[in-house]
């Protein structure tokens, strides 16, 4: 029996990554030659190095799921992605057999060396944070629907937004400062963050991590988040200006001896009366603590209770229109 997962919606796409350690994505389409040519390959693969939650083996019909392909950028077939933790962490594009292999076996090494003797649980089970939950809440940081994030005003060169999610601890509190495992602004210091859930939540507090380091000079260096206004169940992602406008569920101001020396992190409490049955949360960070022009997070965990799966209700919608894909050798 094939142990390779087929994934059927964005949603059930979300689920695999949260799951599972690493995961191994073959983007592929029927009419696609070298696809079908590599099929059997990437299916001994799968036979071979599967592991419950650890190491998982997916397809995605391109035809089929344009919202995920268009999410990822694919424009070529087949390319393969790997995964750690959620994150993008190697992209191969046409179907060469000797680069996936060697992709492929020296994760599962890694995942072998580092998961042996955790159980082999799901990624939630390990994420990283600065302070333990409060009592009687849980991390519940693994109900973000990561295709479904929106963010505005982000830096490109910067890391992407599903980063700020990852369950691993971050690089620059780890000696790796130099991955872009961080968001960051681009023209100021504002950020819109629209953020939606598989369940709703109900939402204790956030737990916010932002370690500015570096640019050639004090002016170059980002900014930790200052004023927040939180939003509750929007259907899409906030303009600045309808932010400014919209009242919000709540608006927190971080104070500099908020922020934990060691880790970089800020705990924002929450009015746990006004966070039930949340299917969705915008971020607007309004300012930062200071007067520099780019604000940084590393990390974003939340807390609090987990209700049932969502019904569709608050949906981002994303229109695909004709695009054009080609198949590569």
């Amino acid at each position: 029996m094939s142990k390779t997962v087929n994934i059927t919606s964005p949603h059930h796409f979300t689920e695999v990554l949260q799951r599972s350690r690493i995961v191994v994505t073959d983007f592929w389409a029927d009419w696609c030659g070298p696809c079908k040519a590599i099929a059997p390959i990437y299916e001994q693969l799968s036979q071979q190095l599967s592991r419950q939650d650890v190491v998982t083996f997916t397809k995605v019909d391109t035809d089929a799921q344009k919202e995920i392909a268009q999410t990822y950028n694919i424009s070529a077939m087949p390319t393969f992605l790997i995964f750690k933790s959620g994150r993008e962490t190697k992209r191969i594009k046409g179907a060469d057999p000797k680069a996936l292999d060697a992709a492929v076996k020296q994760l599962a090494q890694e995942a072998a060396k580092a998961g042996e003797g955790s159980s082999g649980g799901s990624s939630s089970g390990s994420q990283w944070a600065a302070f333990a939950a409060p009592r009687g809440m849980a991390d519940v940081t693994s109900s973000v629907d990561l295709l479904g994030l929106d963010f505005l005003n982000l830096d490109g060169e910067k890391g992407d937004k599903r980063c700020v999610f990852e369950g691993g601890k971050p690089s620059a509190l780890s000696g790796g400062g130099t991955q872009k495992d961080y968001i960051e602004s681009d023209t100021d210091e504002q950020l819109m963050l629209y953020i939606p859930f598989q369940s709703t939540l109900k939402l204790h507090s956030l737990q916010i991590t932002s370690i500015p380091s570096g640019g050639e000079g004090e002016d170059e260096t980002p900014m930790r988040p200052k004023s927040l206004h939180l939003f509750t169940n929007k259907s899409n992602v906030l303009g600045f200006d309808e932010a400014e406008d919209t009242p919000a569920t709540q608006k927190v101001e971080i104070k500099p001896s908020e922020w934990d020396a060691k880790t970089g992190t800020a705990k924002v409490e929450l009015r746990f009366v006004k966070f039930q049955n949340i299917a969705s949360l915008v971020i607007f960070v309004a300012d930062g603590d200071g007067d520099r022009e780019k604000t940084r997070i590393d990390r974003i965990r939340l807390f609090g209770e987990t209700g049932e799966s969502r019904s569709g209700k608050i949906e981002k919608t994303t229109y695909v229109g004709g695009s054009r894909w080609v198949c590569h050798k």
